[in-house]
């Protein structure tokens, strides 16, 4: 089969992430799984958001000037739905609200929300129907422990909003990720949840989540455990190669030897990773050279042109 194209937040190099109209262009686009980042309200609902927190792509801070933590950060956690939908979503900015790409959308207001995940599926289904398709989900929890903490349980919580959409199936569209292993396992042993699950893999530097080594998961015994409980692997790219950037590593190998998937993340035209010197020198090598099964990226039209040149439904193309 052929690699799969995951829209990185929709397809964000064009329009602000995670919004509808961004999810509708990632549809268009032809992307095979369009990625869901779940964060939940303070009365429970999932909401699709990247960050546990609000600042870098709303406009809370003028809107709630008096609800930042000590911190400074605003908390999705500490607004309820109808005040997170009264917040305008625009293009993400760091900390001194300056783009962190440049070249995308520029940061206007034009009255985008935030989606609630059942708002989200509503536009997919809706799409998938008028376009003759079959797009899926690719659904992330973000910081479990967090929300656990809070005395939420984002995992049942999002299972809730698929169970009444009649999503939650054996086979249906949709894949799990998270970077919390625990999680993962409660998925799968807990709830039963009977889809597919991804373990992301991050760099432990990071520090998130506190206390996992990813360093170790990418090991032999480490992917042995993840193979008890997960279906594969969401490795950074630059896990992919070697220290000088671009040789592959043996990750990839190693989880198909143990019958893992491997979805790397994440391809951006305008910013690369590792050593590679053009986003198509990049394409080549996690999908030619490192052998990957599936990319998220910010550009999936772009990566949907790579794959349809290099592959066919057998393999790679002559």
């Amino acid at each position: 089969m052929n690699p799969i194209v995951i829209a990185h937040r929709g397809a964000c190099a064009y329009l602000p992430e995670h919004t509808l109209p961004c999810v509708a262009a990632a549809h268009a686009l032809g992307a095979d799984y369009i990625e869901q980042d779940i964060v939940l309200s303070r009365d429970g609902v999932p909401m699709v958001l990247h960050d546990i927190y609000l600042e870098s792509t709303t406009d809370v801070a003028q809107q709630f000037p008096e609800r930042g933590r000590d911190d400074g950060r605003f908390y999705a956690i500490d607004f309820d739905l109808t005040e997170l939908k009264s917040l305008s979503v625009h293009e993400r900015v760091d900390p001194q609200a300056h783009p962190v790409f440049d070249g995308r959308f520029p940061v206007v207001d034009l009255q985008l929300r935030i989606p609630t995940l059942s708002e989200e599926i509503i536009l997919i289904e809706g799409l998938n129907k008028s376009r003759g398709m079959s797009t899926g989900y690719y659904i992330e929890m973000k910081s479990p422990a967090f929300h656990t903490a809070a005395g939420l349980d984002i995992a049942k919580s999002t299972i809730k909003v698929l169970e009444t959409a009649q999503l939650h199936y054996e086979n249906a569209p949709i894949f799990f990720q998270c970077f919390d292993p625990e999680t993962l396992r409660y998925l799968k042993h807990d709830l039963q949840s009977p889809l597919p699950l991804i373990q992301l893999v991050g760099d432990n530097s990071w520090e998130e989540p506190p206390g996992v080594d990813f360093d170790l998961m990418r090991s032999a015994s480490g992917l042995d455990n993840v193979a008890t409980y997960a279906d594969g692997i969401g490795p950074w790219v630059p896990q992919l190669f070697e220290a000088d950037g671009v040789t592959p590593s043996q990750l990839v190998g190693a989880a198909h030897a143990r019958g893992l998937l491997v979805h790397a993340y994440t391809l951006r035209a305008d910013s690369l990773e590792g050593q590679f010197k053009t986003f198509e020198a990049l394409h080549r090598g996690v999908f030619l050279d490192a052998g990957i099964d599936g990319v998220f990226s910010d550009f999936p039209d772009i990566t949907r042109e790579f794959i349809g040149s290099h592959f066919n439904q057998g393999g790679i193309s002559s």
